[in-house]
Formats: C-alpha cells, structure tokens, sequence
C-alpha cells in the first residue's frame, strides 16, 4: 500500500519525466497490448473504429465477421442497401447514424481515394465517420505511424497522473506529443487504454492493487486495501497485473468484470 501523498508533476520538464516512467512500468503491466479491434484490412479498422463508438470492442468483435464478409470494399459499402446494413450493425448501437457513416465512408473513400484507405492524417480527419481519435487508430494499427489515441480512458488516466490538466482531446493530444517519444505514441496509447479498462476504472479504480501507485497523484480515489481493490481488476491479465503488487489469487468482482470492455479473465 501506498503510505505517502505523490504530488502531481508541477513543470514540464518533470510531467515529461513523469509521463516516460510510466511509460516504462506501463511496458512491465502490458508487454504485449494490440488492438482489441479485430481487423485485417485498414479498410476492416477503420470501419471497426466507427462502428465502436458508444460500444464495446467485444461487442463490435462480434458483429464485423458477418459484416466483413459481406462488404469487402470500399465501393461495396458506397452502394450498400441501408436496411441490410442496419441490422448488420445494429447490435453496435446508433446503428443509423453508424450505417449512414460508412456508406458516406465508402463513396468518399471511391471518390477521392480510389477505394482505399489513406495513411495521412490531415487526409483521414476529412473521411466522414473520422475524427482525430479514429484517424490515430487507424494509422497506428493499420500504417504503423505513431499516434496519440485520445478516448476516454486516456484522457481519465492522464489527467489522474498529472501529464495534463486539459478536457480537449486535441489539447491533451498536444501534451502527451510533447512528452514521449514519437515512436512511443501508440504503443503509450494502447497500454494506457489497456490499464484504464482493467485497472484504473472510471467509478472505482483499483488503487490499492495499482502498480502504478508510487506515481500517482489520484491515490486514493478509489479502495486502497489491496485485497478489495484486487477484485477489481479484470481481464486476462488479471493475475500477471496481481503479480506486479505481490497479490495471489483473488476472485474479481463479478460487477467489475461484467462493466469492463475486455475479455474474460481467470475468477
């Protein structure tokens, strides 16, 4: 357990001292973090990106196979009938708005980009259905060039820490940017989201079985005994994350695991 207050990194120098420390115990917790989206194609991402917005990536997982396979391309989904198209994605939620974008998508994608999907970001943000945290996805995952995704789980963890007091998205991108390494960008990003799904919750962070805690300033925000907070981490990384604070076996709360967006992990 934590016994001390960490204070919030007060220069800029210091929040980018802060900002690769925890980058580098971010790498012990989550050697290996990919996206949860699952996709071939930047095509496949880029309409898995859209189509998780207000949504689970498990639950996108199970919808795109049916959708993958029957729109294969750009084109195909600029010509999409919009009813078969709906129910396709209508366990995604907003399944209109959702269906009304990747049609736009798909003609804009045939009109400007021959069908394919650029890897340029002034480019992306411009594709209907894409702001700056899709496009970053995209380029990421799909282009390997390093980007800042900013959701809602990086902009809550990065405000704990102290790396920025900013609400923006753009702005916080910005802040991060100036912080890490390019080449660190999305991997930073990726585990950052990975650590806010499993340990560092919204409404009841795990701290007491955070191994980030000794960098923390929000410490406390939620349990800190280490036997109540270890129910509260989820997924399938659940026991290596316990390992990294000295916990054995713990049963995770089954009202944690049922909120979170990952798969399943041992009880």
């Amino acid at each position: 357990m934590v016994a001390r207050t960490i204070t919030a990194p007060a220069t800029p120098l210091a929040r980018t001292r802060r900002a690769r420390r925890i980058g580098q115990r971010l790498a012990d917790g989550f050697p290996q973090a990919p996206c949860e989206l699952d996709f071939t194609t930047p095509l496949e991402l880029a309409v898995a990106t859209i189509l998780s917005a207000q949504c689970t990536d498990a639950r996108v997982n199970q919808v795109t196979p049916a959708l993958f396979a029957r729109y294969r391309s750009a084109a195909e989904y600029a010509g999409a009938e919009r009813a078969e198209l709906e129910e396709l994605i209508r366990p995604t939620g907003f399944f209109r708005n959702k269906a009304s974008s990747l049609i736009k998508l798909g003609g804009a994608l045939v009109e400007r980009y021959d069908g394919e999907v650029p890897g340029v970001l002034e480019e992306l943000v411009t594709l209907p259905g894409f702001g700056r945290k899709t496009a970053n996805v995209v380029l990421g995952h799909a282009f390997d060039v390093p980007g800042i995704t900013v959701d809602t789980h990086f902009g809550r963890l990065v405000r704990r820490w102290g790396l920025t007091g900013e609400t923006d998205p753009v702005k916080v991108e910005q802040d991060l940017a100036g912080q890490l390494p390019r080449a660190e960008w999305t991997v930073f990003s990726d585990r950052t989201i990975y650590h806010g799904r499993r340990v560092c919750h919204a409404k009841r962070p795990a701290c007491g079985a955070c191994f980030l805690a000794s960098l923390c300033p929000a410490y406390g925000t939620g349990p800190t005994d280490p036997e109540v907070a270890a129910t509260l981490v989820v997924g399938p990384e659940r026991e290596h994350l316990l390992a990294l604070v000295d916990l054995g076996p713990v049963p995770a709360d089954p009202v944690a695991r049922a909120r979170a967006d990952v798969p399943a992990g041992p009880a």
